[in-house]
């Protein structure tokens, strides 16, 4: 009709082929294994699953490291994720400072492993996957092979450079080589199916004669070499702390269902807190191995307590290596960007150990941060100058999720019957009574 614009002819096109024509407006997004975490900004759903994501050859590890805020939604994602790949068959371990891990345990139908000074449960972080259950009138073999007690050895001198609060003299280092052989051998003669703490104490007060010679040196030497770590490891054993990893494991522990907490709250406030939870973790991997050797989600809450202290985050990183031959997904969470700076002086060796788990976490998950948070540490995480900003305006449940050279803006969604088991901020809302309501039952959130 005269007069009239013409009207341009409509396009009929799939979503796949309209990402390339307006490339800048919608992403390809990760493919659909892996649970649905909610919405990506930019057009569908947000799927996630760091095993499918390193079998495709998109990630190099399958680790992760959450910063976020309080308030801000890292808990209810963690949580929600882990409840969520329940699904998939996936089990998961949490070391958990903090006790809020307790509804998801019960949803699970498990109870959190509670440790406490004096406590009723003990954890044996020098357990291995080879050792052997002490059985009457059976032959124990201890777990005694190269590669146990090198781990031994390793986790060992980190606790005591968290305790003594430095590095290891050369003489202190060799006493914890020889005490570690010497409680392997004495467990074996207890019928003790791994050594433990209180037996490395007793062999660095009294070490026998065949370490000293080894070491060309007297018996009366080599205690004096590893007195300091004896007394600040004592504390373990006979101090403050002792109750909880003084001894064998204690038997009747279920660690071959679907979740596996470790609730270290009644010490959360310590000053020894990265110590605890060094030794927490360690009995987790080890347990780790002995029981499912893949397809394990760790999650290590407040991980600032561990990076701060040298001996401990040595420790980390080398387990955070791991991930790839054990078949573990593990997870730091921390509150802010600044935390991988805050652990150590510029320049020292727990900032370049707190970069390194940076780096070998290649997915991270950014909720909101302060201006100031990322003008000093967003160039730890590689942000543009769009992503900077960004991260600093994001609202409740936003997140920048950085995965391999990809960036993903998601909204995460939690469905109706999984609130209860994360909200961590009841005692903040009228009426509240702390308790579990009756019926939990699950339904997929709608993205």
């Amino acid at each position: 009709m005269k007069g009239l614009t013409p009207r341009v002819p409509g396009h009929v096109a799939t979503t796949r082929h309209l990402c390339a024509a307006y490339p800048l407006v919608s992403e390809a997004g990760l493919g659909h294994e892996g649970v649905l975490i909610g919405r990506d900004v930019l057009g569908g759903s947000f799927v996630y699953d760091p095993f499918a994501l390193y079998r495709a050859g998109v990630v190099t590890n399958p680790n992760m490291v959450i910063f976020g805020q309080i308030g801000r939604g890292k808990s209810s994602f963690v949580k929600s994720y882990l409840w969520r790949q329940a699904v998939f068959g996936r089990h998961a371990w949490v070391v958990d400072p903090k006790g809020e891990y307790g509804p998801l345990a019960e949803a699970w139908g498990v109870s959190p492993v509670a440790l406490r000074p004096g406590g009723a449960i003990r954890l044996n972080p020098l357990d291995t996957e080879s050792d052997g259950v002490a059985e009457p009138g059976n032959d124990v073999e201890v777990g005694s092979g190269d590669g146990a007690r090198r781990r031994r050895v390793i986790l060992t001198s980190s606790l005591a450079v968290a305790c003594l609060g430095r590095d290891l003299l050369p003489r202190e280092r060799a006493a914890v080589d020889m005490a570690v052989s010497g409680a392997t051998a004495r467990a074996a003669a207890t019928r003790l199916s791994a050594p433990t703490l209180p037996l490395v104490v007793d062999a660095l007060f009294e070490p026998d004669t065949t370490a000293a010679r080894d070491l060309r040196t007297t018996a009366v030497q080599l205690m004096e070499d590893g007195r300091d770590v004896a007394l600040e490891l004592r504390r373990l054993v006979h101090g403050d702390l002792c109750g909880m990893f003084d001894g064998p494991t204690t038997p009747g522990l279920r660690l071959d269902g679907p979740l596996v907490v470790l609730d270290l709250s009644a010490v959360y406030h310590s000053s020894a807190l990265g110590v605890l939870m060094a030794c927490a973790t360690a009995w987790l991997q080890s347990s780790v191995r002995a029981q499912h050797r893949n397809r394990i989600i760790v999650v290590v809450d407040e991980a600032w307590a561990i990076l701060s202290n040298l001996g401990v985050a040595r420790w980390l990183q080398s387990s955070w290596k791991l991930s790839r031959a054990l078949g573990v997904a593990n997870m730091a969470v921390l509150h802010r960007l600044s935390d991988l700076r805050s652990v150590g002086t510029e320049g020292s060796e727990q900032v370049t150990l707190a970069e390194g788990l940076l780096a070998d976490s290649e997915t991270r998950v950014v909720y909101a941060q302060s201006p100031g948070e990322v003008a000093r540490t967003g160039e730890l995480l590689g942000l543009t100058e769009t992503e900077a900003e960004l991260v600093t305006q994001l609202r409740r449940g936003m997140a920048l999720w950085k995965i391999g050279r990809r960036s993903f803006l998601v909204e995460h969604r939690l469905a109706s019957g999984e609130q209860w088991m994360i909200d961590t901020d009841q005692a903040m809302s009228d009426g509240f009574v702390p308790s579990v309501p009756a019926g939990k039952s699950y339904s997929p959130p709608s993205p």
